[in-house]
């Protein structure tokens, strides 16, 4: 089901308004209309009309909606090479000099993500004969979804779910427990997960070493897109990273104050 041109989607973003929803005009119109027919489908309903009707009465349709929009799709070092290259940058990240790693997964989803950048920057201090815990390390990991960052933070995940990627690493930071993988309690002191919207809340901070926010640009629009860019670049410090996702680039607004490190997996490094 593919909504026609003209169907009143202003109709449902003012309906949905106050109900915990980003807001919709950020997402590129043709994202939205797509996620939205995914839920008239799964409600049986073939109008807009009729699905606003099913907003209006079941209260939680509108978490039912959010949960399509963000499609909370990761994984531990997913795309591997890009964590490989990470790996090898991360000993000139300003803070590996200053005793002191800051990071932001932002978009974390199920947190995966996040436990990865925590992984390869706590590996990182620890080849500089350093200690590893809340002091050294500080990774920031934010979502939308509430359901998935309570996921994230209790931080156990089925065996099968696990990617492959670098088991020697995944290895160190986590253990078996039955059929799941939990993250060590060493590296759970150093990751904080907060409810965040990144198209309406400003960064929840700043003198970042490293920022990753892979495949969640793709679905907003270029204005939005643009106006998160420039929001990223005001907290990396210089000679920071910036992670986005592999069909993800950086707008006009922003080249200029970055530096490519790697083309083909969307690495940049802030310039003064």
């Amino acid at each position: 089901m593919n909504l026609p041109s003209g169907d009143g989607l202003d109709a449902l973003v003012r309906s949905l308004e106050g109900r915990g929803l980003p807001p919709l005009d950020m997402y590129k119109t043709r994202c939205l209309r797509r996620r939205v027919s995914v839920r008239m489908r799964a409600c049986g309903v073939a109008s807009l009309d009729e699905y606003i009707q099913v907003v209006e009465a079941d209260v939680d349709e509108a978490a039912r909606l959010l949960e399509t929009l963000t499609v909370n799709v990761t994984g531990f070092f997913r795309n591997p090479n890009t964590w490989a290259r990470l790996r090898a940058l991360a000993a000139d990240l300003p803070g590996m000099r200053e005793g002191r790693v800051k990071a932001w997964s932002a978009g974390c989803a199920t947190g995966e993500e996040a436990w990865t950048m925590a992984m390869v920057l706590a590996s990182s201090i620890q080849q500089r004969a350093a200690m590893v815990d809340g002091s050294s390390l500080s990774v920031e990991a934010t979502d939308v979804d509430q359901a998935c960052l309570h996921r994230a933070e209790v931080g156990r995940y089925p065996l099968a779910d696990v990617e492959a990627g670098l088991p020697a690493l995944l290895g160190r930071w986590t253990r078996a427990e039955g059929a799941e993988v939990v993250v060590r309690e060493s590296l759970r002191d150093c990751v904080r997960f907060h409810l965040h919207d990144l198209g309406r809340d400003p960064p929840p901070g700043d003198r970042y070493d490293l920022i990753v926010c892979r495949n969640v640009l793709i679905y907003f629009s270029r204005e939005i897109q643009a106006k998160l860019l420039m929001a990223f670049s005001a907290v990396i410090r210089t000679g920071g990273i910036l992670v986005l996702g592999k069909v993800e680039t950086l707008p006009i607004e922003v080249r200029s104050r970055f530096e490519v490190l790697d083309g083909r997996e969307r690495i940049f490094r802030r310039l003064v």
